[in-house]
């Protein structure tokens, strides 16, 4: 790999959401390949550069927390995914897409659908077996979007660089996936 390791921008959930889907995929993500908990990506390689800090707390910092509705599960072949249903969340996403167009990469240009990945790298029929069983109690609810949180792929593990809380939402540390999330509102 040339050059710093990339960062991955994801979703901020609101604490009990986040714990919510942290004990989904505690529960059933292989845990020799768990090594963040659930998110949401945004992006999955960032372009390094002074500008990334700034232009994330400028975006938290203009947004009110917002709900986000999780409208069903998604069967992914060797895995399971809630899916994602907010216009604000696309919107977002979209802002700080032609914020860094050029700098992207074909993935993080591609279209995009939200989701929380639960479970990931089964065999098909276990992701089957989950999905089904998952999908006979499933009713859609509504979680919180609470902030972005920036961090440095490492091989694998996910080293914090910063949480950047959407502005109404300062009275309360938005959880980022796992529990070595970062609590300043901006990168060392």
């Amino acid at each position: 790999m040339t050059g710093p390791p990339p960062l991955i921008l994801t979703l901020a959930l609101d604490p009990e959401s986040q714990a919510r889907f942290d004990a989904l995929r505690s529960a059933h993500f292989p845990p020799e390949r768990r090594f963040v908990g659930a998110h949401v990506t945004l992006f999955h390689a960032l372009p390094d550069g002074p500008d990334i800090a700034p232009a994330l707390q400028a975006e938290a910092t203009a947004r009110a927390p917002f709900p986000v509705s999780v409208t069903g599960l998604r069967f992914l072949g060797r895995g399971v995914a809630f899916v994602l249903g907010s216009e604000r969340l696309h919107r977002l996403r979209a802002d700080l897409r032609s914020r860094w167009a050029a700098r992207l990469t074909p993935q993080d240009r591609q279209a995009w659908q939200p989701h929380v990945t639960i479970q990931n790298k089964v065999a098909p029929a276990v992701a089957k077996a989950l999905h089904a069983d998952l999908a006979a109690g499933f009713v859609p609810f509504a979680i919180t979007a609470a902030g972005l949180a920036l961090w440095r792929y490492r091989d694998g593990p996910w080293e914090p660089v910063g949480v950047f809380p959407f502005a109404a939402g300062a009275s309360f540390r938005p959880a980022p996936p796992g529990a070595a999330a970062p609590t300043a509102t901006s990168p060392p």
